[in-house]
């Protein structure tokens, strides 16, 4: 889901340099929270377990693809939305990457449903996620924006005092 801005650029009020910093560090949030899932898959998957029912890990799995895929619907209004403050620049080019990210956001969140919505999420089902090249690509560029968040967070100017 894509937030449009129509804001006239000539209309545009430049943001508080707390407001660029929030809404970098909320970007930076839903890169963390796919990450962080892919990172416990990758550990489910060593486990062989046939199904996610009756463990523990299996109950943190579904919590983390949860809170993953609520993340990744967000990620494209999040970004759209730090460009749009001017909190990211060039602003060409991260309108020119915004479109590959949201394309696939849309498609890992596709295979992420997938999963999520089978009776008994498996060893290898998880380990066959992992290998999707659709997550992987929409890894890829949450590890592109989170670097690039991160510079942008240390470049925006502190105001505290």
């Amino acid at each position: 889901m894509l937030l449009q801005r129509t804001r006239p650029e000539a209309a545009r009020i430049d943001p508080e340099p707390r407001q660029l910093e929030i809404m970098l560090q909320e970007l930076r949030e839903h890169c963390d929270a796919v990450e962080e899932c892919y990172e416990f898959m990758l550990a489910y998957a060593a486990q062989g377990l046939p199904r996610d029912s009756g463990s523990s890990s299996g109950e943190k799995l579904r919590s983390l693809l949860g809170r993953a895929s609520k993340a990744i619907a967000l990620l494209p209004g999040a970004y759209e939305a730090a460009l749009s403050e001017g909190a990211l620049q060039p602003v060409d080019k991260h309108r020119a990457f915004l479109s590959v990210v949201t394309r696939d956001a849309g498609d890992a969140l596709a295979a992420m449903a997938l999963v999520l919505a089978q009776p008994a999420i498996s060893s290898q089902l998880v380990d066959n996620l992992n290998a999707s090249i659709h997550l992987r690509a929409l890894l890829t560029d949450l590890f592109l924006i989170d670097e690039i968040a991160k510079a942008g967070q240390s470049s925006v100017p502190n105001n505290v005092g």
